[in-house]
Parts: structure tokens; sequence; C-alpha cells
């Protein structure tokens, strides 16, 4: 029998999802409790955890919407129209995103979003906010979250509630799930990793790159990008690989560094002033895939974001695709109230499928940023793509623009992509053969 629809929000993470969750559900009238394992930021003023930017798109704009946030972070919001190719010899090319001047994507601070949430969240009274709550473990037959205070160690449990996963790739909660019989799971690892680093604001705050744009230098085994933030500043991310030649591995001093910066990315070298201080007092981040099955156990517990499907960032939809699972999790909740399971169910339904494409999405994204966005083939393809789209606008839609710009299932959207694709294949054969005859004839 399932617990009454009146329990409390139990939120593990107050992290982006688990803060933007606690929104809704504290807008839908639910008592909410958010457990957090950091300090609270928003006191500390300290940029905490990972900071790569965000690259907000549709989904990720919607969710916000529905809690009246999405305007507001749009405000600080830098819109990128396209991505700007770099070349190793420092020439750039624009590649648009679509032929609507509106497809675009917006470059957004983690850390500045996450507070923005947590204030939202902290407003609504029905809404409690616990940080330095560390969660040791659950109870997965009763849902008692065990926490432990990270500066006192004052130990605490947490009963009588519905427990929403929201703490991450490596979250506890799954963890526990992940005793029960017959549930799945896996992870992988790319073999690259990727450190962060800046590009600072020129003279009165001005941007020194093209400020509407994601920027990429592919080197085809590598890579790295730039996101232009609101104050005239860029956040690089360099993806090398772990081990082998040209990779973190491979890099033991400043004049390494300086010398392969200057050979791979000359254009950007110049405005890195602080290259390697940040490059050796950053930290190595690691890039996996997680996926599970299921999402849910009996009307207890529910996961969300990164703690049931954690995807590698090269598509732009991981904070996205989780903004849109609290998304449709709390429209499953409102269609099914007050029968969780119900709900829990019908969530695991509709977003299993398509998330599990997301994370394909993204690693195949990977090797066509580093490897093909310099290429003349691919930049062949895109525009052919473009004109498609100009001539048949309904019949022809990019994947891309599916994927970034509608709400449409990413699993749907690569379905549909495919059928495009044969179809224009199919008529390409079809002229090809028509102006042969023609050809021909007239001969």
């Amino acid at each position: 029998m399932e617990a009454e629809d009146e329990s409390r929000f139990v939120v593990v993470g107050g992290g982006l999802g688990g803060a933007l969750m606690a929104c809704h559900l504290g807008q839908a009238g639910y008592p909410v409790e958010v457990y957090e394992m950091r300090d609270d930021p928003r006191e500390r003023g300290l940029a905490r955890g990972r900071s790569i930017n965000l690259a907000l798109s549709h989904r990720g704009i919607e969710a916000l919407r529905a809690v009246g946030l999405a305007e507001e972070v749009l405000r600080t919001a830098v819109p990128m129209r396209g991505r700007m190719i770099h070349s190793p010899a420092g020439q750039c090319a624009f590649q648009p995103y679509g032929k609507d001047p509106n497809h675009a994507i917006h470059s957004v601070s983690r850390n500045g979003l996450n507070e923005l949430l947590l204030r939202a969240a902290d407003g609504y009274p029905n809404v409690r906010l616990s940080f330095n709550q560390k969660c040791q473990d659950v109870d997965v037959e009763t849902a008692a979250v065990h926490l432990v205070h990270t500066r006192t160690n004052e130990q605490t449990i947490v009963s009588k509630g519905v427990v929403v996963s929201a703490d991450g790739a490596f979250s506890v909660v799954r963890r526990a799930m992940q005793r029960l019989d017959r549930f799945d799971y896996s992870q992988q690892y790319l073999r690259h990793g990727y450190k962060e680093l800046t590009i600072p604001a020129g003279p009165d705050g001005a941007f020194q790159l093209e400020k509407n744009a994601l920027h990429i230098w592919p080197r085809r085994a590598f890579m790295m990008i730039a996101l232009p933030n609101d104050d005239g500043s860029y956040t690089c991310t360099l993806f090398w690989p772990l081990e082998g030649p040209n990779s973190f591995d491979a890099i033991r001093t400043r004049d390494d560094l300086l010398r392969l910066f200057d050979q791979q990315f000359p254009d950007a070298a110049g405005l890195m002033p602080d290259l390697a201080d940040e490059y050796f007092g950053h930290s190595t981040g690691s890039l996996v895939t997680i996926r599970c099955s299921p999402w849910y156990w009996r009307d207890r517990i529910v996961l969300l974001g990164d703690a049931c499907h954690a995807v590698v960032p090269f598509y732009g939809q991981g904070a996205n695709a989780a903004f849109e699972d609290v998304l449709v999790l709390n429209e499953c909740l409102a269609r099914h109230r007050p029968r969780r399971r119900l709900a829990f169910e019908e969530y695991f339904a509709l977003r299993k499928k398509s998330v599990d494409t997301l994370a394909d999405l993204a690693v195949s994204n990977f090797v066509e940023m580093r490897d093909h966005t310099g290429r003349s083939l691919f930049l062949l393809k895109k525009k052919t793509e473009k004109w498609l789209s100009l001539l048949f606008p309904k019949a022809y839609v990019p994947l891309y623009t599916m994927a970034t710009f509608t709400r449409m299932p990413y699993d749907e959207a690569v379905r549909r992509a495919k059928r495009q694709n044969r179809r224009a294949l199919f008529a390409g054969v079809v002229l090809l053969v028509l102006v042969v005859l023609a050809v021909v004839l007239l001969v």
C-alpha cells in the first residue's frame, strides 16, 4: 500500500537537479526537505565543485519557466548562436546552429545557477534546506536516509519521507538500490579527462574572442572548448587523453605545457596569462557514462539526473536532460496524485530510452567535435543539412535542432533523422540518375 500523499519529500542533493526539484515540489505544495553535502554557497560566496559552464537550451529553459525562473536565468546568460572553429594556424570559421536566428544555446555559470535555484527553493515556506549533511546510506525498505554532519560528525536518520535522489553520478541512494534484486547498473569511462582553464576579459571587460559563439579547437585526438561568461571572460575546458603522447600524463613541466599550447592552440595561448598556474593548480576530471534500471523503488524512492543517467558533456544536454527529468517527474506526480508509484513508473517509461539515446549521442559527438568539425566533408554535410531544411522546413529538420531546440524525446529525434537521411539519399540518387539520363539523351 502506498504512503500517504501528504508525506514529505526528502531530496538528497542540493545541486542543480535537486534545487530545481525542490522548487517544483514546493510550488506543488508538498513539504520538502533538501539535504546537501557541501556548504551553503550563498553564504560562503565561493565557487565549489565543478564549474564547467552549462549550455542551457530549450529543455532546461522550459523546466525553469515552469517555476517562473527562465527569464531571470537568461538575463545573465550569453547566447551562443553557433560554433567558432579554430584551426591550428589560428584561422576561424563560424558554423551557425540553425537557420533560425533564435536558435542559440546559452552559456550559464553552473555555480551562479545553483545559487539562484537554492534562493528560489528557499523562498517556498514549505521547503527547508540543510547543508553540510552527507548521505551515508539509505534503508531502501523504509526509505530512511542516514546522514552525518560534515563538520560536527553528528548523525541523523530522516524517515517517513519520499526520497528523491539528486546526488550525482556517484549517488549514495542509487548505490543502496544496487543491492536490490534485478537492479541493472553500468558505467563506462572515456580514455580522456578534462581540466578547466580561463581566458580572462580584456581591457574594460572586453571579450577577446567572438562573444556569441561556442569556441572549439578540434585536434583529432583531443580538443579545447571555450564558453563566454557575462563578465567578458571565457571558461575553457581542455579534453585530453589521460595517458600517452599529447596527454595529461605527458605534460610534466611548464615548458612542456607552454610549448604544446603554442603548437596546438596558438591564438588562445597568448590570451591565457595564468595558463600554467591554472593547469597545474586544477585537478583533472574524469568522463563517465552511467546507466541503470529501474529509476525507482515502489513509491518510496526515485532517481533523477546524473544519479540515473550521467552522460559526457559533448552534446551540451546533461543539465538540460536533468532539468527535463524534473519537469517530467512533476508532471507525472500531478497526473497520478496521490498514486506515486504510477507516477514513478510513467516517468521511468517516458525517460529511460530517451536518455540512453542521449548518452550515445554525447559520446559520438565528442568524436565529431574533435575530429570532424574542421574538415571539408563535415562542412559540406552541414551546408547540405542547412539547404535541405530551408527547402523543406517541415520534412527535413537536422538532428541537432530536434535535440537542442525542441522537447522531442532524443530517441524519437534520432529515428526521425535516420528516416530523413534515407529519403534525402534516395532523392539524391534519383536526381543523379535523371541528370545522367538527360545528358545521355542530349548527347
